[in-house]
């Protein structure tokens, strides 16, 4: 991508709705930061989504082995 389509990108950008934006601008500052170097520090609703997963498999509430096998069956290549 050339500098010119990046900025016509970011003047179509400003009539997206809100919450667009904003899912754009988190996931630039994500890509920026891994650029960085930085260490991912994972948000709060992120590690209440851990957690429960956690618990979950815990608890033996895992996917069957034909489960997992039709989940990506969806997106392999035909």
């Amino acid at each position: 991508m050339t500098t010119a389509e990046l900025k016509k990108l970011l003047d179509r950008v400003q009539s997206w709705p809100e919450a667009a934006q904003d899912e754009l601008v988190s996931i630039a500052n994500q890509i920026e930061s891994e650029l960085r170097g930085d260490e991912y520090v994972a948000t709060h609703e992120e590690l209440r989504i851990i957690d429960a997963a956690m618990t979950s498999i815990d608890t033996g509430n895992v996917a069957t082995d034909g489960e997992i096998e039709a989940a990506f069956a969806k997106f392999r290549r035909k």
